[in-house]
């Protein structure tokens, strides 16, 4: 496949510095723990870089617009459109449960066969591949990649759909610690989130970059690109029964179940508040591969 670096050909974009490799390395000598501290890297003294506060002040306001962010131009803002409208149809055809364990080669089938989604073109199919293999820290994200392959499957024999949710977990570790976490928290915690296969997350990534008029980096900020989840290893997403799209803000961490959560002792959370990675903080992201 033809890994083109688009992105760099439509901003200079955001560039990971001396000072925030620095901070990446000071970050990784020590203890990351998910529940229940706030960082304060004011603690690191007056020497703190620039770039570092920069990076902290956008997660902690991630929907904004920044001078450096990364923006498609109007050709590409309307590929974009309309590749997230096919992979809506696409999800709408195979439905909602079943596009999370989807894989790339059988969405590019069931595209073909069905005219209600349509083939996927040619343009489509490069911006596609563009988002998928480009270097994410060109745009802010500075999240490890942990799948890839854009053609990267899921064996059904390896998860187990969650009553109840329509999602799916891995077997093992990861649902060992939803049961854990189920029993000792209660039934007012449910899966909000469990598999994403390469495709769901590209959906999402786009379908968030359309929210955000192109701006691939202010996506990144609450998103991790295609390729860059952890749902697609092992980790999961949990909230409040009945507290809806609210799961998904910082709101969650003011509930009853967060304390708990937090208070269990044996969970970690992927993004902490003042993480190094350059994503909003999400207190609901159950780490666990």
């Amino acid at each position: 496949m033809k890994r083109r670096m688009f992105i760099k050909k439509l901003s200079a974009g955001a560039v990971v510095s001396g000072g925030l490799a620095a901070w990446l390395d000071i970050l990784a000598s020590e203890r990351v723990f998910v529940f229940p501290e706030k960082r304060s890297f004011e603690l690191l003294g007056p020497n703190l870089d620039e770039h570092i506060k920069d990076g902290l002040h956008k997660t902690k306001n991630f929907n904004r617009t920044y001078n450096d962010d990364v923006l498609l131009n109007p050709e590409l803002y309307g590929v974009l459109q309309l590749t997230v409208q096919r992979l809506a149809r696409l999800q709408r055809l195979v439905g909602y449960a079943n596009f999370n364990l989807l894989g790339f080669d059988d969405s590019m089938k069931y595209a073909t066969s069905y005219s209600r989604v349509g083939a996927f073109t040619k343009q489509e199919l490069d911006f596609i591949e563009s988002v998928f293999f480009e270097d994410a820290s060109h745009y802010g994200f500075l999240g490890n990649k942990v799948i890839t392959k854009l053609t990267s499957n899921i064996s059904s024999r390896e998860t187990i759909k969650i009553p109840n949710t329509g999602h799916y977990l891995f077997k093992g570790q990861p649902l060992q610690t939803y049961n854990k976490i189920k029993k000792d928290v209660g039934d007012n915690v449910t899966l909000t989130s469990g598999i994403r296969g390469v495709v769901k997350q590209i959906h999402l990534f786009l379908a968030k970059a359309v929210k955000t008029e192109g701006n691939i980096s202010q996506a990144s900020r609450s998103l991790a690109p295609p390729g860059h989840s952890y749902h697609g290893v092992g980790d999961f997403d949990v909230g409040k029964v009945g507290f809806g799209a609210n799961n998904f803000t910082a709101a969650f961490s003011t509930t009853k179940e967060y304390k708990k959560l937090r208070d269990l002792g044996y969970l970690l959370i992927r993004y902490t508040e003042n993480n190094p990675y350059g994503v909003r903080f999400e207190p609901w992201h159950i780490k666990v591969a």
